[in-house]
């Protein structure tokens, strides 16, 4: 896995954990356990009664016991979106 990350060193990703949070960034480094370390991040917060939440992190560390999912981010589509217009569900955590 870690070997593969190599393709997304420097480009703008997006993370889900396994506690259900969504986090975007730059990533900028990782190790053989997925540790993940991303620069300029926010943590997008979804909830049904208002728009999507940006809260703003900076330079952020994730475990990498704690990543489920991780993809590069088309810029060009995100900038597009209307964050304040998107109601969804908070994702629940991973139950093993």
């Amino acid at each position: 896995m870690a070997s593969a990350l190599e393709n997304y060193a420097n480009k703008v990703v997006e993370i889900v954990t396994a506690d259900g949070r969504v986090i975007v960034g730059t990533l900028k480094g990782f190790d053989q356990a997925i540790n993940l370390i991303l620069d300029e991040s926010h943590e997008r917060v979804y909830s049904t009664g208002q728009g999507v939440e940006q809260v703003i992190l900076g330079l952020y560390i994730v475990r990498g016991d704690n990543v489920a999912v991780i993809g590069e981010v088309d810029d060009e589509t995100d900038n597009g979106l209307d964050f304040e217009g998107i109601r969804a569900e908070p994702l629940n955590s991973i139950t093993h």
